[in-house]
């Protein structure tokens, strides 16, 4: 029965159908007033965005824009009016000036405005707020989207800090119960302890998984669910189980999964949010899966 279910809600994805009453669903959402967080919220977690109103509902959840739809336009300028004075103010400071790549100027700001720049900041040294600024500038393009919407994200991501750890041990637990000989080879040749798990999920897999694999993995994470990012380490490493077996070198292991196809990626989406759901779609790393 399940997989007859499964069958049929593929089927009904490809043709369109459920994109339709899924957006149905959510226009009806988006008519009340004020709109209610917690509905739209649970509607991220239980199904894919409509692309036409990500931006509108990341915005919602990310405490960008009130639920009050009388204010939106006001907050968006007010929010666009400090984006222009930050921008002003390090171009003054000649931090940035227009040869600057868009998410060092965006990462400038974020330090700016949070009180941690200071003079000789290294805008170039790796960090997951760039790779998230850089997948936001695949989904949008309004600049002041991008800064506002990766700000906002990545401070949310940031308070899961501490759970990091945690969130690495259910990794490596989740692996072992779903492929123990697997588990076994990985952590033989000591590939598992030095794939980068804290980096993956500092950045959310920004950089590593193509535009539309991201997007419905970041759709829970708005919702709330910062646990999807387990699965996906999972999966990621059990879809790439061919290659990676054949390799005794992190360094050959971690360049197949640079190179991941965006068709591999949208598997591992696909797969990622299935498991997630099948152990009840936790939230947190203190969920208990549902009976």
């Amino acid at each position: 029965m399940a997989d007859e279910r499964n069958f049929r809600s593929a089927y009904y994805e490809k043709v369109g159908f459920r994109s339709v009453e899924e957006k149905k669903s959510l226009e009806i959402l988006l008519k009340e007033k004020p709109l209610d967080h917690g509905k739209l919220k649970q509607f991220c977690l239980r199904f894919s965005v409509p692309t036409t109103y990500r931006n509108l509902i990341w915005k919602l959840l990310l405490g960008i824009i009130p639920v009050h739809v009388d204010s939106h336009n006001f907050i968006m300028d007010q929010r666009k009016q400090e984006y222009h004075d930050l921008h002003r103010a390090l171009t003054i400071m000649k931090a940035i000036d227009s040869n600057t790549p868009k998410q060092q100027v965006t990462l400038a700001m974020w330090l700016l405005q949070s009180g941690n720049y200071i003079i000789d900041t290294n805008l170039t040294t790796e960090r997951g707020f760039t790779n998230i600024v850089q997948s936001f500038m695949q989904f949008f393009d309004d600049d002041t989207d991008i800064f506002w919407l990766s700000r906002n994200f990545y401070e949310n991501v940031r308070k899961f800090e501490s759970e990091i750890g945690k969130l690495v041990e259910k990794t490596h637990v989740l692996l072992e119960k779903e492929d123990p000989a697997y588990y076994k080879h990985l952590n033989k040749t000591g590939i598992l302890d030095n794939l980068p798990l804290i980096k993956w999920f500092d950045c959310c897999f920004a950089g590593i998984l193509n535009k539309t694999a991201l997007e419905r993995i970041w759709d829970k994470l708005c919702g709330g669910s910062y646990k999807i990012l387990v699965f996906v380490a999972v999966v990621l490493l059990t879809t790439l189980k061919p290659r990676i077996l054949k390799c005794t070198n992190i360094s050959v292991v971690l360049q197949y999964i640079k190179n991941i196809t965006e068709e591999t990626a949208d598997v591992i989406a696909n797969k990622s949010i299935e498991m997630w759901q099948q152990h009840g779609s936790p939230l947190t790393i203190h969920d208990k899966p549902k009976p």
